[in-house]
């Protein structure tokens, strides 16, 4: 007990002399926040496209790929808050943060119905696949930062996730500062299935971090629709708008 307490009091006198700030703000985070304050977290720029079917995000894959939900959690825009923990998950090793917004975007899943709640309703999506890094990218970043967004949405909604289903081929440019016919042509056939059962006749929610076009998303829900997978669903930490 005496170990325990003298823990605790190092941690807060440490907490004192340096403090975590919020990703956000850059606001001293008082005891029991984490990553982001309570104010930042309040202020975040929800989309709410899992209350609307067929909202902006849908409306861009549609005569390109059949996706059954588009949802995203955040608005991106430059400068913002959402860029700032973006980049924390992208560059600084933060992986942390990727799960905590999986999970809390996992529970809105849940509120509205789109996942299963205490087993009162079938399960929509069948498993969490995340986009895949090149193996020469994975290897330099040492994570996947799609990973840890779909591990954190994987625990709030006990949906299994896959980190090994799908690979990337081919490593591509990034996509910032492409248009989109350039987007497409830079993903275009870089995606594989390589276990192909755990995806036929399945309804599969594929998920990444950021969607602009959507060149990404649909390059591997099209490879996806070739090892007859039933229905794609895609889901991102943000929408850039």
């Amino acid at each position: 007990m005496l170990k325990k307490l003298e823990n605790t009091w190092l941690a807060d006198f440490f907490s004192l002399i340096f403090p975590n700030c919020c990703l956000g703000c850059e606001a001293p985070l008082t005891k029991g926040e984490k990553q982001l304050c309570t104010r930042c977290i309040y202020d975040l720029p929800q989309t709410n496209y899992h209350l609307h079917k067929d909202n902006v995000l849908s409306q861009r894959f549609w005569g390109r790929v059949p996706i059954e939900y588009a949802l995203a959690y955040l608005k991106f825009s430059k400068g913002g808050k959402v860029q700032k923990i973006l980049h924390e998950l992208k560059y600084d090793n933060n992986q942390t943060v990727g799960e905590m917004v999986g999970s809390w975007y996992g529970q809105l899943l849940v509120d509205a119905a789109l996942a299963k709640l205490d087993g009162k309703q079938e399960q929509i999506f069948d498993l969490i696949l995340p986009i895949p890094l090149h193996k020469a990218k994975l290897r330099s970043r040492g994570y996947n930062q799609s990973d840890c967004f779909a591990k954190g949405l994987s625990v709030a909604t006990d949906i299994p996730w896959h980190a090994n289903v799908l690979r990337r081929n081919k490593a591509t440019k990034t996509q910032t500062k492409k248009g989109r016919i350039d987007r497409w042509k830079n993903v275009d056939n870089i995606f594989e299935v390589l276990k192909p059962e755990l995806v036929k006749d399945r309804h599969v929610l594929l998920v990444d971090d950021v969607v602009t076009t959507g060149a990404t998303l649909e390059a591997c829900a099209n490879s996806l629709l070739k090892a007859d997978t039933a229905k794609i669903s895609v889901a991102t930490i943000a929408v850039a708008l």
